[in-house]
């Protein structure tokens, strides 16, 4: 299955107009209209997270690609991924904020990147 045919069948499983995709994901209802038509040179990283997250998806699953069969972790990732899974519920949650506030600043910084190269 293309992108394009992704977010169109994903769009309407959540029951989305066009309209309400694109206010969620901070774009235009053109935008969407040529991201289902496969216009899709101009999608940017941010907007790829956020669209997942709209539609309800990991942003692997617009790609068409399977998200646990083909990850591969470095010896350092599946360190922290056994530390993790030790921690109570408390230590999770901190853990959980503390990584998705690193990953929002992230995606700021490249949003920033991305307006300043026009």
């Amino acid at each position: 299955m293309n992108i394009k045919d992704i977010i169109k069948q994903k769009r309407l499983e959540c029951g989305y107009t066009m309209k309400e995709l694109a206010e969620k994901v901070g774009v235009s209802e053109a935008t969407v209209s040529r991201w289902e038509s496969g216009n899709l040179a101009t999608m940017k990283h941010t907007k790829i997270m956020l669209l997942a997250k709209a539609l309800k998806i990991s942003p692997a699953m617009l790609f068409d690609a399977p998200a646990s069969p083909s990850l591969s972790l470095t010896q350092q990732e599946e360190t922290h991924i056994k530390k993790y899974r030790q921690l109570d519920a408390d230590g999770k949650e901190r853990v959980d904020y503390v990584l998705n506030m690193e990953y929002k600043l992230a995606n700021e910084r490249a949003e920033k990147e991305e307006e300043s190269l026009g």
